[in-house]
């Protein structure tokens, strides 16, 4: 009812309340939108026409009780309006919704009717109704989440939403009260701390906002907001986590205006920004990880600088009383250097937020200017706190482009102010904590452009200068506190490899100092336990050196004691980092002499009576605490239990590697070693060890104990090397093995009489593998003093083999008990290591052992007994006492399986000794090969994948017997074999094993022998499995290394024996033909991350013997380039004059030349370094390396193959190899020049056009070309006249190479004057000798002309046309190191000489040769003629223009509930953003993108609504994706398409231009046309434009002036440029409008 009609009936009814009573509803039903506006106004008339504002006072003064009876009467029935009908109204909402997150549609605008009929209520009534409506919204917004969720009689009507509007009409009335608004406050804020992110929105724009605005007195103001700037302060000091900093920000953001305002300070309440938690809030939003708090922090940050240039005071925001460094200080004086200072940091981090480095790079040599103004005032305090650098650098270092991090983290590396003690000491607490964190960031350490493989990338290099200047400029008490802290921080996380390998690297490099003390040895020893476990092998052994050379830098030997320190070093594994004969080892050999009086004294050391003998040995010395640590060990009671299993062997490593210490430091003495100081110190061993055979009352744990430190003093004596029977060995060793050979016969004892029946316990396995490990040792010892031919041991090796074959040889029991059971595993596997030692020394045994070993063949066969393979051990039956009555598996039967699978490899590993042994033990009666096969093939399937290695022997032996016999057999056994292998890919310990074991089962020397069609489809099998095990290669690095290595010494032995056998194999090389081909051009494609590893580990490789762990450990077999440097040397190896070597060399060259033309044809156009671009470039190399050694009647077919692919689009290096290869066969078969015309005389212009260059750039070699032609006049003319031709070309680079021919064939002088004689001399030549010169004249002259200029000396510079000479620098330096690195491929396809010298066995005399014979080649720099100049890159000027992002918004609430077509314009009143009168209709456009977008464009240039067909489009992903949330700062209209005629008259009426954006007759042009400040802007649809219906309600077509051939523009672009039209005429003319502040 319009209000119009209202007042008209107020005026004529003598009794208004029936029509109240008229419009009120029953309580339990739900009225209509209308009657309760209608009700709201009804009351408000009444009460303005009838009652005086004065009478509501003096009724509320004198509590009701004064005025007439008739205005009591209708206080009273307006207090019931809100009680019974209101009150419960607002229930039914909240129930209504009870389930869900937003109130939406009608009960929104139901429950807006209602809330503004209560304000009216409340506005007549006395207080005590806003009083009781207060305390019930109060009391929901005390209320948690989970307390709101309960069932509660009271409270669960009405919920948070509904009670917070209801709220904000309540707030402006009970202002006055200040109980009352402290009470809403309080809630408000305990609200805000525990609801949701839009309820927490709802409270500060509603109630706070409402509250403060309404508040007139600025005292009263500035008290609430004391309250509230000190409750949220507090609440962040007690709690700074991210969600709390991100509500924080939203608060104060929101109550910037009112915070900032001038008035809101007086002498009881300070300036926010002076409170030093301020800004610690600041800094804390400013590197949240949430963008929208970043950015108002930042915004806060900003107004906060304006207000302290606004005061001009002089103020720091610390607190004295605490000693608190201010946070933020401001200096009058220096106003306008501050004033410069943060707008640059505010820059910085508004573009750290954009996430692109073309953008951030510009801005950071501002970081610099930060920097200087922080240290420049050396006298005063610093004007900026470090910390705000700090947020700068965690801000990059939070950046999700990773490039972005990167320059984050260099530019701290290179920070020069850390020098400043004062700094280092700010920054160390960041060090150790953001920066270590991100410096886990593997991606980090990938080289620079420039830097080559092999090269310490440019971050692992800053981050040791880093470290030295950092730690070294902390003052000497934070110094060890700070390392301490990294060091702990280290371990308590995992890392990838490459990043603590560089880490540790790092502090390897810090200047020795005493700072590490038993809480720093642990923490090392964390980081090697729990963050080096899964890396690969060579990082983590150079890591461990690292850490090993940091520890005895950093080590405070005055608060370690020697136990401490041994005990770290026994960490350090010997296989990998700390072994005998490295330089490491020598370090900490020379530390420990160094260091040998300083440690601190051990309480536990004790003087035995031995020690105290020698008064030359001091109570601290190294030799004294070793032998202690002897006696200590071997120190076992008498009445010690003689069973249970082995002692812990991490006792016999401390004590075998303290042991060696030992020794070593005494040789290093001045006075060296004593003589028989080995002997004395090892004296406890010895008398243990040579007692085990003849004192049978020796405890078992002592005798375990010696043979453990036995086993690892053999283990650990061996250096890098000393394999090598040539190799020398050092003192200490040869004295060890010259003392074991004392002991040896009573340890031979010992272990006989212990693994020939006494062994019987399930731990009894464990013991008798320690024997087996102690008599493996023992036997290489044997070896180096040359025992094997003794008695002595031929007796041992005789007895035990009786004893085991008498074992094994008996019948087995139904129900055999668990001693006998561990009998037979034990004597299987001693008979396996007698096996071993038979295959390995069957020429130097004793003739007794050799016949006791012959007899092994009889446990597989006999006349009365089935062959002994895959004999399965039973599991035993378990004793009573054991099981107590229980039929389950004991404790004592744990691991049972594990003993039953190696007793049936074991069984293998014998057969396999048989097999292989027949000529020596003599002809046996064995089974047949096919029944062996057929048990092997079972055995794969019986046995764990990392046990099968001996099966697959013993299949090696067996598959070329019955090859073709049983073809179906051999093809299962393969296929089964090869899915072993597939199954261990992920187990690097076992996989190389078991891979090595079958690539010589499937592709052995007898196998390989079998003619073509003899088995064909094993031969199928064999190249399938090839093609699989490439395939995997490309995954799993080194596993096609081992396949080609195998294959090529196979097919070509150093020592191929009879020619017969020879020629054999190598046919074999026709059918496997792929695997050649695919090593020539084999390179894997690795992922970024694999590949930083393959780099890194060639980094460490190139540390050479100063990183222990490439002493240590082979990783050679491992390399990628492996496969095409044997591939390479195989080839080299191959002889011209043999016929198969000629065939397979032309043949795999023609298969070569079809792979390039393949990928030529398949992608005409491929980028440089990609994989086509890399194969085609290693096709090319090898035909390189083939090309002297192919016969010359295959050199025409080659020839047309190269001209081929010369006229093929080619990267740089590919065509330098096809012109040399051209260059080079025309040299050597000079009867083929003449072919070389042909390829100028094609007619095919589009073929020509480019690649012609390519046979330009051989004719510039022209006097190699010709050397050995005979008739060269007539040749030397032909090139002239192919030259001339050219330089008249259309391509321009064409014309460049004809001239740079021309030149060079013009300056063949020789040949020239030989052409001219036969010519009748210089006229004979006719026009060209005049004109030649001329060309080159002007082609000189083109050096001051530009562009041409400078190409025609680039090209006359480039070194394939000047200083390279294709015969003198033919040689594989030059073919796989110079021409790569000069020709921009990249530095992982380049090979270098010393890299194929090392790896591969090249020939000596072959050709190319390995070595370029001069040096002028590679001491050249890559560069191609075609390049741009590449200046270096100025350093930006602080001044220098940067990109920077326009942010208008300032609060950025989430307010995601309120009603667009409302709360829009509330939030864009809050953000202060400029708006016009601009309403743009969009209703003829259907598409969500363009809507999207031009959504975003309205936002941003301030148009006042736009209209839409239909909200819905606002929910679409696509609307979505475009508009990047306008839709929440615009307000949006919903227009349909029909409606729209009737939308434009109404406006019309409203006084709106309507601005048609069309093509018409009459349309004005954009440039000429000024908008009216109000104007509808009406937008066409995408394909037809504006209705002919509506053209005609249009004030004015507007079009916009174009130029090109296309008809129009899109509609958002067209909308766009007039919107952006009224924007500059309106918003950004000196008479815009002032933002509206009002809500």
């Amino acid at each position: 009812m319009p209000s119009v009609l209202i007042n008209a009936l107020l005026s004529s009814c003598s009794n208004p309340d029936l029509v109240l009573n008229a419009l009120c509803w029953p309580s339990d039903t739900w009225p209509e939108i209308e009657v309760v506006e209608e009700l709201a106004v009804l009351i408000d008339g009444v009460h303005s026409l009838h009652y005086k504002e004065s009478d509501r006072h003096n009724i509320g003064a004198n509590n009701g009780h004064t005025g007439c009876p008739r205005e009591v009467a209708f206080q009273k029935k307006v207090e019931d309006v809100a009680w019974k009908h209101c009150v419960p109204l607002l229930f039914k909402i909240s129930s209504e919704h009870e389930s869900a997150c937003k109130l939406r549609g009608k009960n929104k605008d139901l429950l807006n009717a209602v809330c503004m009929l209560l304000g009216v209520c409340v506005k007549i009534c006395d207080e005590e109704l806003s009083e009781k409506l207060t305390n019930v919204t109060l009391s929901v917004l005390e209320l948690t989440e989970d307390e709101a969720g309960e069932e509660s009689p009271e409270q669960k009507k009405i919920n948070k939403d509904v009670a917070i509007e209801v709220l904000a009409v309540l707030t402006p009335i009970i202002s006055s009260n200040e109980q009352l608004t402290a009470t809403v406050l309080s809630s408000a804020l305990m609200c805000i701390k525990a609801g949701s992110d839009s309820v927490a929105s709802k409270i500060l724009v509603r109630v706070l906002m409402t509250l403060l605005n309404t508040c007139c007195p600025d005292e009263r103001r500035a008290v609430l907001l004391g309250r509230i700037r000190g409750d949220l302060s507090c609440w962040h000091e007690n709690d700074s986590t991210p969600a709390v900093t991100a509500r924080i920000l939203l608060c104060l953001t929101a109550l910037s205006d009112h915070l900032f305002h001038s008035s809101s300070g007086s002498p009881a309440n300070v300036y926010i920004h002076h409170s030093q938690q301020f800004w610690k809030i600041v800094q804390a939003g400013l590197t949240h990880r949430d963008s929208v708090s970043r950015k108002r922090a930042l915004y806060l940050f900003k107004r906060a600088v304006e207000l302290s240039d606004e005061e001009n005071v002089d103020f720091q925001s610390g607190n004295a009383c605490r000693e608190e460094q201010s946070l933020f200080t401001w200096v009058p004086k220096k106003c306008q250097l501050l004033r410069e200072f943060w707008e640059d940091y505010a820059l910085i981090m508004e573009t750290l937020d954009e996430n692109q480095i073309h953008v951030v790079r510009p801005v950071l040599n501002r970081m610099d200017t930060l920097i200087e103004a922080t240290v420049s005032d050396i006298q005063g305090p610093a004007l900026l706190h470090p910390s705000w650098l700090l947020s700068v650098y965690q801000r990059m270092f939070h950046s999700e482009n990773k490039t972005v991090m990167r320059e984050g983290v260099c530019h701290l590396l290179g920070l020069r102010v850390l020098r400043c003690p004062a700094f280092a000491v700010a920054f160390s607490q960041f060090t150790v904590g953001p920066f270590l964190d991100v410096l886990a960031e593997s991606s980090l350490f990938h080289r620079s452009p420039g830097q080559s493989i092999g090269e310490c990338p440019e971050l692992g290099a800053k981050l040791q200068d880093f470290m030295v200047t950092f730690i070294g400029s902390l003052p000497q008490e934070k110094r060890n506190e700070v390392l301490l802290q990294l060091v702990q921080r280290l371990g308590s996380r995992h890392w990838c490899a490459v990043p603590i390998l560089f880490l540790s690297q790092a502090l390897s490099c810090l200047p020795p100092c005493p700072a590490l003390g038993p809480p720093g040895l642990q923490a090392l020893r964390e980081v090697l336990h729990c963050t080096m476990i899964t890396h690969q092998v060579l990082l983590r052994g150079a890591a461990q050196g690292f850490l090993l050379q940091s520890a005895l830098y950093l080590t405070d030997v005055a608060t370690v004691t020697l136990a401490d320190v041994l005990g770290f070093l026994a960490h350090f594994r010997a296989d990998e980092s700390l072994c005998r004969g490295t330089k490491l080892w020598d370090q900490v050999c020379d530390w420990l002499l160094e260091s040998e009086e300083h440690f601190k004294p051990d309480s536990h050391l004790k003087l035995g009576a031995e020690i105290s003998r020698n008064s030359t040995l001091q109570g601290g010395s190294l030799r004294v605490f070793v032998c202690n640590q002897l006696d200590s060990f071997l120190r076992v009671p008498a009445c010690a239990d003689s069973t249970g299993g082995l002692p812990d062997p991490w006792e016999a490593e401390l004590v075998a590697r303290a042991l060696f210490l030992c020794m070593d430091v005494e040789q290093r003495r001045p006075s060296g070693a004593s003589p028989g100081g080995l002997e004395e110190l090892l004296r406890p061993l010895l008398d243990t060890l040579s007692r085990l055979g003849t004192n049978v009352y020796l405890p078992l744990r002592k005798a375990d104990k010696s043979l453990q430190l036995l086993l690892r003093l053999l283990q650990l004596r061996k250096t890098p090397g000393s394999s090598d029977p040539q190799a020398q060995k050092d003192e200490v060793s040869a004295a060890i093995e010259m003392l074991v050979l004392r002991v040896a016969e009573p340890i031979q004892e010992f272990m006989l009489r212990r693994l020939s029946g006494e062994l019987r316990e399930l731990w009894d396995v464990e013991r008798a593998s320690l024997y087996h490990s102690v008599l493996r040792e023992l036997l290489l010892v044997y070896g180096r003093a040359g025992w094997h031919h003794t008695s002595h041991l031929g007796g041992f090796i005789s007895a035990l083999t009786r004893y085991c074959l008498r074992v094994l040889g008996e019948p087995e029991d139904q129900n055999p008990v668990l001693g006998v059971q561990v009998t037979r595993a034990v004597a299987m596997a001693s008979l396996t290591l007698l096996c071993e030692v038979g295959e390995k020394h069957r020429a130097s045994l004793h003739p007794e052992a050799v016949r006791s070993l012959s007899s092994v063949a009889t446990l597989f066969y006999s006349s009365s007994s089935p062959v002994f393979l895959n004999h399965s051990l039973q599991k035993p039956a378990v004793a009573p006492d054991c099981l107590q009555g229980s039929m389950e598996e004991g404790p004592t039967l744990q691991g049972w399986g594990r003993v039953a699978a190696h007793f049936v490899r074991d069984q293998w590993a014998c057969l396999r000794f048989v097999l292989g042994s027949l000529t020596l033990l003599g002809p046996q009666e064995l089974p047949p090969a096919s029944a062996f096969l057929g048990t092997a093939v079972e055995a794969l399937s019986l046995l764990p994948n990392d046990l099968v290695v001996p099966v697959l022997d013993c299949m090696m032996l067996l598959l070329p017997q019955v090859a073709q016999t049983e073809e179906c057999l051999c093809v299962e056994a393969v296929q089964l074999a090869w899915k072993v292998v597939l199954g261990l890919s992920n187990n690097p310990h076992d996989f190389w094993p078991t891979l090595e074991g079958f690539v010589q089962f499937a592709f052995g020397r007898r196998v390989l022998e079998l003619a073509e069609g003899e088995a064909p489809k094993l031969t199928a099998t064999i190249q399938q499995v090839a093609a699989e095990l490439i395939a995997l290669s490309q995954t799993k690095t080194g596993v096609f290394n081992v396949l080609l290595r195998h294959c090529c010494r196979t097919w070509l032995p150093s020592d191929p024996g009879c020619e017969i056998s020879a020629n054999a194999v190598f046919s074999s090389t026709f059918r496997h033909l792929d695997i050649l081909t695919e090593a020539c051009v084999y390179g894997p494609v690795f992922r970024r991350d694999q590949r930083l590893i393959q780099e890194v580990q060639t980094y460490v490789e190139r540390l050479g013997d100063t990183c222990a762990a490439n002493v240590i450990i082979n990783n050679d077999s491992r390399d990628e380039q492996l496969p095409r440097m044997c591939a390479l040397a195989f080839l080299s190896r191959l002889d011209t004059s043999h016929p198969a070597h000629a065939h397979l060399m032309e043949t795999l060259v023609l298969r070569l030349l079809s792979k390039d033309d393949e990928i030529s044809k398949s992608k005409t156009r491929y980028y440089g370094n990609s994989l086509q671009h890399r194969v085609k470039n290693r096709v090319w190399q090898t035909v390189m390396v083939l090309l002297p050694k192919l016969r010359a009647e295959f050199m025409e077919t080659l020839l047309g193959h190269v001209y081929e692919a010369g006229f093929c689009s080619n990267q740089a290096s590919v065509k330098y190899l096809i012109e040399w290869v051209i260059i080079l066969t025309l040299h050597w078969h000079p009867a083929l020049v003449d072919t070389l015309w042909r390829c100028f005389g094609v007619v095919d212009q589009e073929k020509t056009k480019t690649s012609i260059c390519t046979f330009l750039a051989v004719l510039v070699h022209l006097d190699v070309l010709l050397a050995n032609v005979p008739d060269k006049a007539s040749r030397w003319h032909r090139a002239l006249d192919v030259a001339l031709q050219c330089c008249f070309s259309h391509n321009f680079s064409v014309r460049l190479y004809a001239l740079i021919a021309l030149k060079r064939v013009w300056g063949l002088e020789g040949m020239r004057a030989t052409a001219g004689g036969e010519a009748q001399g210089a006229e004979g030549l006719g026009g060209v000798a005049s004109v030649v010169p001329a060309c080159l004249q002007q082609a000189e002259a083109m050096q001051s002309a530009g562009n041409a200029g400078k190409n025609w000396t680039k090209i006359q510079e480039h070194f394939f046309f000047g200083i390279f000479h294709p015969l003198v620098d033919y040689s594989m330096e030059t073919i796989f190191h110079i021409f790569p690195s000069l020709s921009d491929l990249a530095n992982d396809e380049w090979i270098p000489a010393w890299k194929i010298e090392t790896l591969v066995e090249f020939p000596q005399n072959s050709a190319p040769s390995l070595q370029n014979s001069r040096q002028d080649l590679s001491q050249l720099q890559p560069g191609d003629w075609v390049q741009l100049d590449k200046g270096e890159t100025e350093r930006e000027e602080r001044w220098v223009e940067v990109q920077k992002k326009i942010t208008p918004w300032r609060a950025g609430i989430q307010e995601q509930d309120l009603d667009l077509q409302l709360a829009s314009q509330q939030r864009a009143a809050r953000l202060g953003k400029l708006h016009g009168a601009l309403l743009v209709v969009a209703s003829l456009i259907d598409k969500p993108t363009n809507l999207g977008g031009l959504c975003r464009t309205c936002e941003i240039f301030g148009a006042s609504t736009l209209v839409l067909d239909s909200l819905r489009h606002v929910s679409d992903k696509h609307f979505q994706a475009l508009s990047v949330s306008a839709e929440l700062w615009l307000p949006l209209l919903e227009v349909k398409p029909a409606e729209l005629a009737d939308f434009l008259q109404l406006k019309k009426t409203e006084g709106y231009c309507i601005v048609g954006v069309e093509q018409t007759a009459n349309s004005q042009s954009l440039q000429n046309y000024r908008f009216p400040e109000k104007t509808l802007l009406l937008l066409g649809n995408e394909r037809e434009g504006i209705p002919a219906n509506l053209l005609q309600l249009l004030d004015i077509c507007v079009e916009i002036p174009q130029h090109g051939v296309t008809r129009s523009l899109n509609v958002h672009v067209s909308a766009a440029l007039l919107v952006w039209e009224y924007t500059r005429q309106h918003l950004l003319s000196p008479s815009s409008r002032v933002p509206d502040h009002s809500l």
